[in-house]
């Protein structure tokens, strides 16, 4: 769906895209401000280049006038458009974004910029790049830029710059592990239903109830979001706090944490009860947790994904929670996006009780109304210094930048440079 007020804006004609960017002193110290209200960082410039931005988001209806934080939509815009607009750059917003025909395939040819979220991501797959003759600069508003052909990227129009606001939803989607862990261990979700139903039986829910105290808990992958989820479990007594990644924490931390790194995965799955995935999705993770893989973890044990939904096999997870091989399912990442009606993770459930086991939602973990002010803000704050033509990015930031990688996180390569872990 395109947003309505959106039929102006295509009437709009597309501004003119300067070949060449504005010489750094175009855009002075004196020509930006940068404030903070409310959280979010207010961005004016005197930049005189001009180009088109297509942002893709989802639609939030009624929700989005009830709540104008809700920033993340096609009606609030990440709060941009006003900013975009002052300088003389077009602003095109819609959520149309599957097939030939969407309005992303539509507006992309001439597009300079393309914005879009992890939660309604618009797919630049090689197919699409190749159309997009125009694009320079492809912002992710959140975490994870895996929608993004990442080595087409790096050939599309002298090298893509693919960036994404690092950090801003880390604790959002941290303290969703930790309530997701909770909600599976401790059967809360076919309790509720109970008592919504006008039931009261408590057997028929405690006799799948457990503590989290005394169990043992990994994740695979330790970076910004993992790591604050074990430091988010480590009040609650668990016997042992384990992580699978390819490169270490500090001494320091682990001891300060608690945590025992585990070189191996499938030595670590076998003595998890509850495993977290926050690791990127790329070659490498696609698919790594399919029926093989499952089987190798301690049966019974819990899972939880707020990573990337295609790092699971959606089949073999309902198969395994039907067996009771797995006790229970959880997160808010679905692959495609948004899921089917007949996605099988919307109903699977422990198949030994049949019922309980699935914590699913959707992918909401990280935009919580605080997260969304950070990567809206995030989001200005990487097209001021690219349409200023300073493209002085923060480090993080930067996914692919100039033909090359600019990050390990979407899988070690031959012969690239990698300027950040």
């Amino acid at each position: 769906m395109v947003f309505a007020r959106s039929a102006l804006r295509f009437a709009r004609p597309a501004s003119s895209l300067l070949s060449q960017r504005v010489a750094p002193s175009a855009f002075s110290q004196r020509g930006a401000s940068l404030a903070s209200s409310g959280g979010i960082r207010t961005l004016t410039s005197t930049s005189s280049r001009q180009g088109k931005v297509l942002l893709i988001l989802y639609d939030g209806h009624e929700h989005a006038r009830d709540e104008p934080q809700l920033l993340g939509t096609t009606e609030n815009e990440l709060g941009i458009r006003q900013w975009i607009e002052e300088q003389g750059h077009t602003l095109v917003t819609t959520s149309d974004k599957e097939g030939e025909n969407s309005k992303f395939d539509q507006e992309l040819v001439d597009a300079e910029v393309i914005i879009t979220t992890p939660f309604h991501p618009g797919y630049l797959t090689a197919e699409r790049l190749a159309k997009a003759k125009k694009l320079k600069l492809a912002v992710t508003a959140g975490i994870g830029s895996d929608h993004v052909d990442l080595d087409a990227a790096n050939k599309t129009n002298g090298g893509v710059t693919v960036a994404e606001v690092t950090g801003s939803n880390v604790v959002s989607v941290a303290e969703h592990v930790i309530m997701t862990m909770l909600v599976l261990v401790r059967n809360f979700v076919p309790a509720h239903e109970q008592v919504a139903a006008g039931d009261w039986n408590v057997a028929a829910v405690a006799k799948n109830e457990y503590d989290l105290e005394d169990k043992v808990v990994g994740t695979v992958a330790v970076g910004r979001i993992g790591e604050r989820v074990l430091r988010r479990l480590k009040p609650f007594d668990c016997k042992e706090l384990l992580y699978f990644d390819y490169q270490g924490l500090s001494a320091e931390k682990e001891k300060e944490i608690g945590c025992r790194r585990v070189e191996n995965l499938e030595e670590m799955l076998a003595q998890c009860d509850v495993v977290t995935i926050n690791c990127p999705l790329h070659d490498k993770t696609r698919g790594l947790f399919n029926k093989e893989l499952i089987s190798k973890m301690k049966k019974g044990s819990w899972l939880v994904n707020t990573a990337r939904g295609a790092i699971v096999v959606k089949e073999d997870v309902a198969d395994a929670l039907k067996s009771g091989q797995l006790r229970g399912y959880g997160g808010d990442v679905w692959f495609p996006q948004p899921a089917p009606k007949d996605h099988p993770l919307r109903t699977a459930n422990y198949g030994p009780f049949n019922s309980g086991g699935n914590a699913m939602v959707p992918h909401m973990s990280g935009t919580s109304l605080d997260a969304q002010k950070r990567y809206a803000a995030g989001t200005k704050a990487i097209l001021d210094e690219y349409f200023s033509g300073r493209e002085n990015y923060r480090p993080e930031d930067l996914i692919v930048h100039k033909g090359d990688y600019a990050t390990k996180a979407y899988g070690q390569r031959e012969g690239k440079k990698h300027a950040n872990a």
